[in-house]
């Protein structure tokens, strides 16, 4: 028992800085967006914004194609690695293959571009797609680095770089080009299209040289093993397919959308975005989780990996269940709180998708957990289903429903995937998150405050709806001590948080002893 506390201990070290670190990247980054997503509005019209979000989510499928699933495979070979001169074949060969990939995915998007542009009738959507090719290089290139640091379970590239440099340059350069100011004009939507490619290629750049200095840390120079690089290539090969069955299962309703209804395009990316928050917190908690389960996977270690899985789902659920009963029951308000009261015309969508994205964060990252397993083919069943849900009710409901139609797609494809995905891990592993101390707390405080905001009389002020969020995550804590949900994955947290603070933490020392767990 020692040890297998200690393995969950050190386990939960490692995910607890991690996710912490990356959480606070994507908070960075999220409210970094928001900015941005607030100039665009501002100084683009409504058919520009719609004709800039569909360019992204084209762009996000050719950044999938030319990723080559590399990047889940390289954070998760790299753990695996016995030696470091496999882990320098594994390295090399992704960057032999991610190079020449970036390359080729841009210029089939700056090739295809016109013609795509032709089918949506769109003119100004080939201009855009021929910009966005340079972003897509680059943030192929960018993916494939930090996957790096990811396998030795070092998160500050990512979060530095990708998450926050980013987007601040981004809001950077829309200022210098788009928002009109003193003794200079606008340069309009093709201030906008240089001020995404710039702030990408100058982040790249301070990425490469981040690199450069740091990577001898984690590996320093000698000999590599050519045969783990061919093993990284089989292996990544299966996770391409389940990459971009994944982008496509989130993203065929927005494209649909955008073939049948362009002028609902941009509201529906604006519900998609506030949806998207609830899956902050997972997105963090997953990208830590990847190799630090691989390594108890490879160290033969499976309780391990049940007490983080389980522990860390748990209260990764704060960042999503206040959220969710915030925007579900006041929709109109929080459109807009967030962006502006033209927004909040239509708020069907967005509770539909709200849905779906609540689905994920409840199961936990059971998809990265699966990766970690090695499970590729489950996961290729699972992108298949998902895809196929998202494609044939999109096409179904659509054309007549509008966004309406593509949110019930995109929640059906995003509550099915992760569904599928805990269910296989909780049958061939043993590891869920569905454990009383988990589900009680989750229950207690859901249905209670989701039938009091449902009475609650409208239209609230905007000011309490941060407030009403922070009061969700406070009740769920408070039921969590009150109910005795508590285990010995809670107990091992709490020691991870006081060696990331360098000291203990009395208070929640003093709850602990006056409600302890149920055994």
């Amino acid at each position: 028992m020692a040890e297998e506390s200690a393995g969950a201990r050190d386990g939960l070290h490692s995910v607890t800085r991690g996710t912490l670190v990356l959480l606070l990247g994507t908070l960075g980054y999220v409210g970094a967006n928001f900015l941005a997503r607030v100039l665009l509005v501002r100084n683009l019209t409504e058919g520009q914004f719609s004709e800039f979000y569909l360019a992204l989510t084209l762009s996000g499928l050719l950044t999938a194609l030319g990723q080559l699933g590399l990047p889940s495979a390289v954070a998760r070979s790299i753990p695996f690695a016995a030696t470091d001169a496999e882990r320098r074949s594994i390295v090399r060969t992704g960057f032999l293959v991610t190079l020449p990939l970036a390359a080729g995915a841009a210029a089939v998007l700056f090739l295809v571009s016109f013609p795509i542009s032709s089918q949506y009738h769109a003119p100004v959507l080939g201009l855009t797609l021929q910009y966005f090719a340079i972003a897509v290089a680059g943030s192929i290139v960018a993916s494939q680095i930090a996957a790096v640091f990811q396998g030795f379970e070092e998160v500050r590239a990512n979060a530095l770089f990708v998450q926050i440099l980013t987007p601040l340059l981004f809001i950077l350069f829309l200022v210098l080009f788009v928002a009109p100011g003193p003794g200079r004009g606008a340069l309009g939507y093709s201030g906008a299209l240089l001020a995404y490619v710039l702030s990408n290629l100058v982040a790249l750049g301070a990425l490469v040289a981040y690199y450069d200095r740091r990577i001898r840390r984690h590996l320093p120079r000698g000999p590599a093993d050519p045969a783990a690089g061919r093993h990284l290539i089989r292996f990544a090969v299966p996770l391409f397919v389940v990459g971009l069955l994944s982008f496509l299962s989130g993203s065929v309703d927005t494209l649909l959308l955008g073939f049948f209804h362009n002028s609902e395009v941009g509201a529906y990316g604006a519900d998609l975005s506030l949806a998207r928050l609830l899956l902050v917190g997972l997105g963090a908690l997953g990208y830590i989780l990847l190799p630090v389960i691989a390594r108890f996977v490879r160290a033969d270690d499976p309780s391990a990996v049940r007490v983080i899985y389980a522990t860390a789902t748990k209260w990764m659920i704060l960042t999503s269940l206040p959220l969710f009963l915030v925007f579900a029951f006041f929709p109109g308000p929080s459109l807009a709180f967030v962006y502006r009261a033209s927004y909040a015309t239509t708020t069907a969508p967005l509770q539909i998708l709200l849905v779906g994205a609540f689905a994920a964060t409840v199961t936990g990252p059971a998809s990265i957990a699966l990766v970690a397993y090695g499970e590729t083919r489950l996961l290729l069943y699972n992108g298949v289903a998902g895809a196929l849900v998202d494609g044939a009710l999109a096409l179904l409901l659509t054309p007549g429903l509008g966004a309406t139609g593509a949110a019930l797609a995109w929640t059906a494809a995003s509550a099915v995937v992760p569904i599928l995905s805990v269910a296989e891990l909780a049958w061939f592993q043993g590891v869920h998150p569905f454990l009383p101390h988990y589900v009680v707390p989750l229950l207690a405080v859901g249905i209670p405050l989701g039938g009091l905001f449902a009475l609650l009389p409208g239209p609230l002020p905007l000011w309490l709806l941060p407030v009403l969020v922070l009061g969700v995550a406070g009740a769920f804590v408070l039921v969590v001590v009150v109910t005795r949900s508590i285990d010995r994955g809670d107990r091992l947290l709490l020691e991870a948080l006081e060696h990331l603070v360098g000291r203990r933490l009395p208070l929640v020392r003093s709850l602990a002893r006056h409600f302890p767990p149920r055994e």
